[in-house]
């Protein structure tokens, strides 16, 4: 690379928005594409690319989404730097700041950074734009000079809409978050509120399970497609969740920090001090999803007073994928009672699984084992109930098929039991309970979980 300070210094001084004409919108950003370059749109960012395959030139550009921000511009910046930069390479050093610009109610800092990524070498680029609570993110990524001039109009063409000041009650820093209890959302089941003995309570909410215990709070988030999208880059789905799950609740945020863990089941930790829109009051909230190899996890949604008050009841952040099991456990009380009433219909399980087979010392082909099968409940009148269950399995080849059905009165010996005068030819009494997804209940019998389908 060639003098790369110049490069630097020559297109971060150029304010934003110094042209009008546009070719493309997103989110509360225009610009204009440079000619010929490549324009690639996600949900949360849009990225302008281009490359000479000879030399190995390039330039990449991605536009953030614009997120919840403090009104300090440096503030702002440090935390994009930190989850923005830092997230996609390594830099080697802290950035060159550039002085700020101000247009049209957005402060504007840019800066700076050498970078090494896979034995890759150049420089990574931050601008940060901040207005009223609001914060948009562009980094540039190039290993050459030569793109400069289409840096600088892309820049150059770049407007912003212009921010309007939020009305919000000055926080209370370090408050105690209110503990009311939430009015339950309406279900059409008898149980919506769980009371546990040691001390959390449970209440079902349209789009999550909101859990209780003094000040502190737990949201269960229900699945979304859009947030449990799979992403190869964890931190990028991580971002993703944030965006869909969280921010759209909170006006503000500092002391951002995503820190995802990688391995055989991945962690997803995100923090933040944020101002909630609906009490104006300073919380801590932490977002975490435990994935495992075979997929699973729910989002969980941890919101105290502060950080050292989350500390004390869940414990520290660490970098390793064990240890986590006090806010892993929390899913678990997803978990309502059951009445008589909510179980007329149908309830059905699915299940199948195959296990290849080997040689050892060949590693050719031994066979496959399979297994599937599908059990259902029908709950009528007068606690009458059918249940029915068909099952396929052994070697590929030579699957045997087997079936069982009975008939008979069912009953509610306490608010977590269902009780059958007939399962195989004799009583039987399985451990019972419900959770909840957007819309719907899970019906658990035993371990297994039944859907109902009408």
């Amino acid at each position: 690379m060639k003098q790369p300070l110049f490069l630097i210094v020559c297109f971060l001084s150029i304010s934003i928005g110094s042209l009008a004409q546009t070719s493309g919108t997103f989110d509360i950003t225009t610009f204009q594409t440079p000619a010929n370059w490549q324009k690639q749109a996600a949900q949360n960012s849009v990225q302008i690319s281009t490359e000479d395959k000879t030399s190995g030139a390039y330039c990449l550009i991605t536009l953030f989404k614009s997120l919840p921000g403090t009104n300090n511009s440096k503030e702002n910046f440090d935390a994009a730097w930190q989850t923005v930069v830092k997230g996609v390479v390594k830099v080697s050093a802290a950035p060159h700041m550039t002085d700020p610009v101000n247009d049209d109610g957005w402060e504007i800092l840019s800066g700076f950074a050498p970078f090494e990524n896979e034995g890759n070498k150049g420089i990574a680029m931050l601008v940060n734009a901040t207005g009223s609570g609001k914060m948009v993110n562009i980094l540039i990524l190039t290993n050459t000079q030569e793109y400069q001039q289409n840096i600088s109009d892309f820049l150059g063409s770049i407007s912003l809409k212009k921010p309007v000041p939020e009305v919000i009650t000055p926080p209370e820093r370090n408050a105690a978050v209110p503990s009311q209890a939430p009015v339950p959302a309406a279900s059409g089941f008898t149980f919506t509120t769980t009371k546990f003995d040691d001390g959390w309570t449970s209440t079902v909410q349209e789009d999550w399970v909101h859990v209780a215990k003094g000040d502190i709070r737990v949201l269960i988030h229900y699945p979304n497609k859009q947030a449990d999208a799979y992403n190869s880059v964890v931190l990028d789905g991580l971002k993703n969740a944030w965006d869909i799950l969280v921010a759209p609740r909170y006006s503000t945020a500092r002391n951002f920090e995503f820190k995802p863990i990688t391995g055989w089941q991945a962690i997803e930790f995100a923090e933040a001090e944020v101002v909630e829109k609906a009490t104006g009051k300073t919380v801590h909230v932490v977002l975490f999803k435990m994935n495992y190899s075979g997929g699973g996890g729910r989002y969980l949604e941890f919101i105290t007073a502060d950080k050292a008050a989350f500390e004390r009841e869940f414990g520290p952040y660490h970098q390793t994928t064990s240890g986590w099991e006090k806010m892993e456990g929390m899913a678990n009380y997803n978990k309502f009672a059951i009445a008589a009433a909510d179980l007329k219909g149908k309830w059905k399980n699915n299940f199948s699984g195959m296990t290849q087979y080997a040689n050892a010392i060949t590693g050719a082909s031994a066979g496959a084992d399979t297994h599937a099968s599908v059990e259902t409940f029908v709950f009528g009148p007068g606690s009458t109930y059918k249940w029915d269950i068909g099952v396929a399995s052994g070697f590929v080849g030579s699957i045997k098929f087997q079936s069982a059905k009975s008939a008979g009165k069912f009953s509610i010996p306490g608010i977590w039991q269902v009780a059958f005068s007939d399962i195989e030819g004799k009583p039987k009494t399985y451990p019972a309970r419900f959770s909840c997804v957007k819309g719907a209940r899970i019906l658990w019998l035993g371990d297994t979980a039944y859907g109902k389908i009408e």
